[in-house]
């Protein structure tokens, strides 16, 4: 009481002043106070308002769509896959000298050779539907000498096919059916634009599995069938990781659209993860001459050869149980002249260096063989040569390589 008659005799002014400072903290309180109680009211709201929100993001099912491009690839080629079975009759003859033993005649009478029974081998590969008219394509070592050749599409259908022509060389080949339906026909696609690191799937009948997809990357490009240990052939393959067993040869090589960039022809049987695919522009160039049953020629000089280097020539010449010196420039070494063949007639020589050809100057033996093929049987080529250390040029007349085709 005492307290309120002494604030009543304060001046006025300082009376006015006080009850603003008290309405002030009074304010702060409630303020504080508020702020206290508001968390827990939040969080006891939280659930109720995060349940809508959970609600309305989820979605009905709906039917399951693929976007894995492997998926759409194989989907687009996967029907003008074939499986290839192939039969042919081979007859196992003795040698004529045991034929013709008095002694062996008298126990097994003169007719003997006759009753040796013949002997059917079955074989396996994979082909790729490329016309509408029944054209396939596959390796040529699929479908050679066979008897028989039975071509099975996805759908289960079967026909019997006919190879109108094969070439060894390049290991393609080209198998026609009869179909008076429609067939199933894969896109041809550009090799030249595969990259090394490209996608890469191999479709085909491995081990007699139908329709079987393997997945990889193109490893290479331009692999020489000389560097795989394959003499026999020309080509530069599409070397890749995807699996290519027994059984996928001749079937396609696609890309990620799905489009056929090779044929796969070849496996390394002491190494795993490296497989060998003909480019498809290769397949271009000789598909309709091979379906017109013509044979396609091989131009050759005869001529068996590395690539040289400076530093390959010095260790030859350094060693002292070499069989010759040679000079010690880049080029390409002939280790050995073929008898009877251009590059003989010619006048070449075992360790001759040839360091231009037709006014082209050639470092690597894959890039003068480059040239030859590009060459036509009977064209004349010019080839200089370094022997020793003199400077030659022979006119080599190309030549037609053998059993290039059947």
């Amino acid at each position: 009481m005492i307290s309120v008659m002494k604030f009543a005799k304060l001046p006025r002014s300082i009376r006015q002043i006080s009850s603003h400072v008290l309405a002030i903290a009074l304010g702060v309180l409630l303020t504080v106070s508020s702020l206290r109680v508001l968390p827990s009211q939040a969080d006891s709201l939280s659930p109720n308002i995060a349940a809508p929100q959970i609600i309305a993001q989820q979605r009905i099912p709906g039917p399951a769509v693929s976007n894995n491009f492997v998926t759409a690839a194989v989907n687009r080629v996967g029907s003008a896959v074939v499986r290839i079975n192939t039969e042919r009759t081979i007859t196992r003859r003795l040698p004529e000298p045991l034929l013709e033993d008095p002694f062996f005649r008298r126990f097994f009478g003169d007719n003997f050779s006759q009753q040796i029974p013949s002997e059917r081998l079955q074989g396996l590969g994979s082909g790729v539907i490329i016309d509408r008219s029944g054209e396939i394509l596959t390796n040529a070592h699929v479908v050679n000498e066979a008897d028989k050749v039975t071509v099975t599409l996805k759908d289960g259908r079967t026909f019997e096919g006919k190879v109108q022509g094969a070439d060894e060389v390049t290991d393609l080949a080209v198998v026609k059916i009869n179909d008076s339906g429609s067939l199933p026909v894969a896109a041809l696609g550009d090799s030249s634009s595969v990259q090394v690191g490209d996608w890469a799937i191999a479709v085909g009948n491995p081990l007699g599995l139908d329709n079987t997809v393997t997945l990889g990357i193109v490893s290479t490009l331009k692999r020489s069938s000389r560097e795989v240990g394959i003499l026999d052939k020309r080509l530069d393959f599409i070397q890749t990781d995807a699996a290519i067993n027994p059984g996928n040869s001749g079937g396609p090589l696609v890309n990620d659209q799905g489009e056929v960039i090779g044929i796969n022809t070849a496996i390394r049987a002491e190494a795993q993860g490296i497989g060998f695919a003909i480019p498809i522009n290769q397949a271009k160039l000789i598909k309709d001459q091979l379906m017109r049953g013509e044979k396609i020629s091989h131009p050759y000089l005869g001529v068996q050869m590395i690539t040289l280097t400076p530093d390959l020539a010095q260790q030859n010449n350094n060693d002292p149980n070499s069989p010759l010196q040679v000079p010690e420039i880049n080029g390409v070494l002939v280790v050995r002249v073929l008898p009877n063949s251009p590059a003989a007639a010619a006048g070449m020589r075992r360790a001759d260096v040839i360091v231009e050809i037709d006014s082209q100057p050639v470092k690597t033996a894959e890039q003068l063989q480059g040239i030859v093929d590009k060459s036509r049987v009977g064209q004349v080529l010019q080839v200089k040569v370094q022997r020793g250390d003199r400077t030659q040029q022979f006119g080599v007349r190309a030549g037609e390589l053998e059993n290039a085709s059947k």
